[in-house]
């Protein structure tokens, strides 16, 4: 593990008053960690600096080549005022697994676990106090290089910056609508669909911006051979509940295996449901919705935690699942996790790190 320069801001920013009033990453905290690689010498140079600016060359690779990949996890405050992190290390292991797919070095995974670490201490202030509010953490990795021509950079700049962040559901846990792509496609099998690369994101801009112009709040990404595979949401795994089981897409290449999923998969068998993973047909989800055999369904991830579906589209046809409110299932999840993450609940799968 390298050891860490600190530099501590001499202008400190004002601190938010109005918690309810955060919204989701626009305000940053005071410092941020950042560490440099270059090949033939390895990671180096760890530092806590005051946030700001990067010097960046016009000619960096990253600008032209799309060498760059980042995480998203939160740091939570409980009632009795301690911090925690949910499963940092697993976020940070599959960093690294996107950065072998993008022809990037594995990440010093141990030496940014704990700069995160002194980072949030050094900004603890900034973790907010209010019902559903939590410290946003986003590690990014860039090429840096200089040069153009299409190859890997032999440098690069990982960074971890920290934004305090509202509840998600500022009026509590509501169902969202969702359109079905099925004209563009978002990853394919083989591809890089099962990292978190920035390009990932890029390409499902315009699909969302169309979606939101039609009244909806996300798109649903199917298969990119067939067109008719469920994979995610956006942002989010997808999960269905049928009864008392809940199914979700198989993770086949083209979908990120979603910390949140994971650990939604796994409560769930520890609350007495039955959970699988397989193929999911979109022509089978409308039929089973309609027929009332599908009754719930909900997105996972690390923004919302469990996000409640209400209504499906695809083309013209409009689905209803379950009776459009908040399923049993969804409710009982999201109160079970979020218990976990700000200490209301025991941890027993061993996923809080406590600073």
């Amino acid at each position: 593990m390298l050891d860490i320069k600190v530099t501590l801001t001499q202008t400190p920013k004002q601190k938010p008053v109005d918690e309810s009033a955060l919204g989701f990453g626009r305000i940053f905290t005071d410092h941020m960690f950042l560490m440099d690689y270059e090949l033939g010498v390895g990671w180096h140079n760890a530092r806590i600096v005051p946030y700001g600016d990067f010097p960046i060359d016009p000619a960096a690779m990253v600008l032209h080549y799309g060498q760059a990949i980042f995480e998203g996890c939160k740091c939570y405050r409980t009632a009795d005022n301690t911090l925690q992190l949910f499963r940092p290390k697993d976020n940070l292991a599959r960093m690294s697994r996107s950065a072998e797919r993008m022809c990037m070095p594995v990440l010093d995974e141990e030496t940014a676990l704990e700069g995160l670490k002194q980072l949030i201490r050094i900004d603890a202030d900034w973790v907010p106090h209010r019902e559903g509010t939590s410290l946003y953490i986003r590690p990014t990795m860039i090429s840096t290089d200089v040069g153009l021509g299409v190859h890997a950079s032999k440098k690069y700049c990982f960074f971890i910056i920290l934004s305090p962040v509202g509840a998600y559901y500022k009026e509590g846990l509501k169902p969202v609508s969702i359109y079905v792509e099925d004209e563009y496609v978002r990853a394919v099998r083989g591809g890089v669909g099962f990292t978190k690369c920035a390009g990932n994101y890029a390409a499902s801009i315009l699909a969302g911006d169309i979606a939101e112009k039609k009244g909806f709040s996300q798109v649903l990404w199917l298969d990119g051979v067939e067109q008719k595979y469920v994979e995610e949401v956006g942002s989010m795994n997808m999960m269905f509940a049928y009864g008392n089981k809940i199914v979700t897409p198989k993770l086949n290449g083209s979908i990120l295996p979603g910390i949140t999923r994971d650990s939604v998969l796994k409560l769930a068998v520890q609350l007495g449901y039955e959970a699988e993973e397989k193929r999911l047909d979109v022509n089978e989800i409308f039929a089973d919705a309609k027929s009332g055999k599908l009754t719930e369904a909900f997105g996972t991830g690390t923004a919302a935690v469990i996000s409640p579906v209400g209504v499906l589209a695809l083309r013209d046809e409009k689905v209803t699942l379950g009776d459009g409110g908040i399923g049993v299932i969804s409710q009982k999840l999201y109160d079970t996790l979020t218990g976990i993450q700000y200490g209301r609940l025991e941890d027993r799968n061993g996923w809080i790190l406590k600073l």
